[in-house]
């Protein structure tokens, strides 16, 4: 049954989002494995399409949020209102109460305002007032973040961006898919066109399916060279956290899941590893973001199980 709804949707979304196939897989296994993406590219390359197409096609209830330098927390979280006709006040709920939340830009806005998210995106409930609140289940955010080196930004802090589990690029499309994206009809009339693909209780069912993904104990030992492999690396300026274990390894399940299988092999760790590692780890000196060949040397060093 997982593969059926997994086929259908990946379908549905190719039909829309032309030749970003690994992409929607990579977003389709972040969500899989209860985790938050993060999408760092170009404007204009499709990164806001993605996000509206994973929430149309698996039928959650969304909400977009346009980050900006003048964005406050309340914006996101909400805000009490005084009430006449009860002399009390009202709490009135922000976008952030939503199953899928798309962060525009995220890091236009000022920490202050990132920060915003922290709670929501860790504990899946808010503090407002000092009432918690819970948010909806499911719950995700994915976020899109321009180029740091553009006029405008703001780093995310690498508190939050631990709290994302996978970070992809989409890229420019090839030759093939750009001509067919020139000559065909606009993405935004097809997505109201789209109807979901998944019922409200097919998502659950595929998280608790890759759950159910076998992963041995030589692939655990083969996890934990890897986190070693980082944290004794001269070229960078700290390890991955056993936080970042457990996300490897739950991406490389949902990964599999996706794939058609029950285990989990050594080349889903691979996969994953790029996307899970890069976000979180910094050269050593500069404090730059981890290149990829960086990330390639890792895998190379550590002996396949």
């Amino acid at each position: 049954m997982p593969d059926i709804h997994i086929t259908r949707l990946l379908d549905a979304a190719n039909r829309i989002i032309l030749g970003k196939d690994r992409a929607l897989r990579l977003a389709l296994t972040c969500l899989v494995a209860r985790g938050h993406l993060l999408i760092e590219d170009l404007p204009g390359v499709g990164k806001t399409t993605l996000a509206h197409v994973l929430a149309r096609l698996m039928g959650l209830d969304f909400q977009r949020i346009q980050f900006t330098s003048d964005l406050l927390p309340a914006d996101i979280v909400g805000v009490s209102i005084f009430d006449r006709e009860s002399s009390a006040f009202r709490f009135h709920p922000g976008p952030v109460f939503a199953q899928l939340i798309l962060a525009d830009e995220v890091n236009r806005a000022t920490p202050k305002t990132q920060s915003a998210l922290l709670e929501a995106m860790e504990e899946h409930q808010v503090t407002a007032d000092g009432q918690t609140l819970a948010l909806p289940e499911p719950f995700f955010v994915i976020a899109t973040q321009n180029p740091a080196n553009q006029i405008g930004t703001f780093p995310l802090p690498e508190s939050q961006l631990d709290r994302f589990l996978l970070r992809i690029k989409l890229g420019y499309p090839d030759r093939a898919a750009e001509r067919a994206l020139l000559m065909g009809e606009d993405r935004r009339k097809l997505l109201e066109r789209q109807t979901p693909v998944l019922a409200p209780e097919d998502l659950p069912s595929l998280q608790e399916a890759a759950q159910s993904v076998t992963v041995s104990e030589r692939l655990i030992d083969y996890v934990q060279a890897l986190l070693a492999s980082t944290r004794g690396s001269a070229e960078l300026s700290g390890g991955l956290s056993p936080r970042a274990g457990l996300g490897l390894i739950a991406a490389a399940r949902a990964w599999a899941l996706i794939d058609g299988r029950d285990h989990v092999l050594p080349e889903d760790v691979q996969t994953v590893f790029p996307h899970v590692a890069g976000h979180r780890l910094h050269l050593a000196g500069d404090g730059r973001s981890v290149p990829p060949e960086a990330l390639d040397r890792i895998l190379k060093a550590v002996p396949l199980p």
